[in-house]
């Protein structure tokens, strides 16, 4: 691998990254397409434990809710989407190495690559500065995502499916328990559960709404 270029090396450091071994950076950089030795892989699944790590630690200082809603933002803001949102305000794209047929397929514009590479650049942080800079450097990329509504405003059933998910539970599971009435006044009872965690129940007009309604009672009580 060749050095940083000036432009490269200037904007890293403009961004708030503590540049000095070029060579860690230039692999936080590299897309597999270049067909070099190292590419921003092993940083990548470096910088996601960092960022984690960091975000969870911000959230339970800012005191924003019990498990189960930290869990939701948790995932909300170290999604690939979160990740590509700030990779762009940082302009990511302008500096990522590929090869030619990824470049001209704009590979680095999509989600999933800008999120992997402002992973990897994280990965890079930790291994140059350490996690203190790097926890503090995500706190300052990452604060318009943190005081917005990232993962506030989910739908319940998505806001439970994560939440079992992110704590190593079963995948919930609906089933109609009750249906009455007639067809332009029917009420559906509905039931949600977990295996070993438990079960809430909502009545509404239609099955979906009951579902929807049954999610938040659960969420309100386990999570």
């Amino acid at each position: 691998m060749s050095g940083l270029v000036p432009e490269t090396r200037d904007w890293l450091r403009k961004a708030g990254f503590a540049v000095q071994d070029e060579a860690l950076w230039l692999e936080a950089l590299t897309h597999g397409s270049k067909g070099e030795d190292r590419d921003y892989q092993r940083l990548e699944f470096l910088g996601d434990r960092v960022l984690g790590l960091a975000i969870a630690d911000w959230l339970y200082e800012r005191n924003q809710g019990a498990e189960g809603k930290l869990a939701q933002r948790l995932n909300a803001l170290v999604s690939k989407s979160a990740c590509a949102a700030v990779a762009r305000d940082i302009g990511v794209a302008d500096h990522m190495r590929l090869g030619k047929q990824a470049r001209d397929e704009a590979a680095q514009h999509g989600d999933n690559l800008l999120g992997d590479v402002m992973e990897s650049l994280l990965g890079a942080s930790q291994r140059e500065a350490g996690f203190d800079v790097t926890r503090d450097l995500i706190r300052q990329l990452w604060r318009s995502l943190v005081e917005g509504n990232a993962g506030k405003l989910k739908h319940p059933k998505s806001a439970l499916q994560e939440w079992a998910a992110a704590n190593n539970r079963a995948t919930p599971s609906y089933e109609t328990i009750d249906r009455s009435g007639p067809d332009h006044r029917a009420n559906f009872k509905v039931r949600v559960s977990i295996a070993k965690v438990g079960e809430a129940q909502a009545s509404a007009s239609s099955k979906a709404e009951a579902e929807t309604l049954a999610a938040k009672a659960f969420m309100e009580q386990f999570c």
